[in-house]
């Protein structure tokens, strides 16, 4: 954030560019928050599909019922396996590190490309 040219005088609120800076801080803290939470809730929903999955297969008799029912734990199983890999990274989170990569990657080749031509 640049520094403003003119000084504020005492008792004058902050500059509008850090109220909507912070709010947005505040947006993504409580979003990853809220995913966090989930992610708890699908880990521990996971452990619970794959202990009665578990129980269900160790069980001499497979019934149709049983075959029935370990299909849709699987099913189950898939889609919370899913759900926990997406949204971890979004677009507009790698968007800041992918343009750092560019910048620092372009100059370390044209670094490169100038000590290769007084090198060579």
């Amino acid at each position: 954030m640049k520094p403003s040219k003119q000084s504020q005088p005492p008792g004058e609120t902050p500059e509008p560019d850090f109220e909507q800076e912070l709010e947005e801080v505040e947006r993504s803290l409580l979003s990853l928050r809220e995913r966090y939470d989930q992610v708890q809730r699908d880990r521990q929903q996971q452990a619970q599909w794959q202990q009665r999955r578990d129980r269900l297969k160790h069980n001499k008799s497979q019934t149709p019922e049983i075959k029935a029912e370990l299909r849709q734990i699987q099913r189950q199983l898939e889609m919370l396996g899913l759900n926990l890999e997406s949204q971890l990274f979004s677009w507009r989170s790698l968007k800041k590190p992918f343009w750092q990569v560019v910048r620092f990657g372009g100059m370390g080749v044209i670094i490169g490309w100038i000590l290769k031509s007084y090198a060579g």
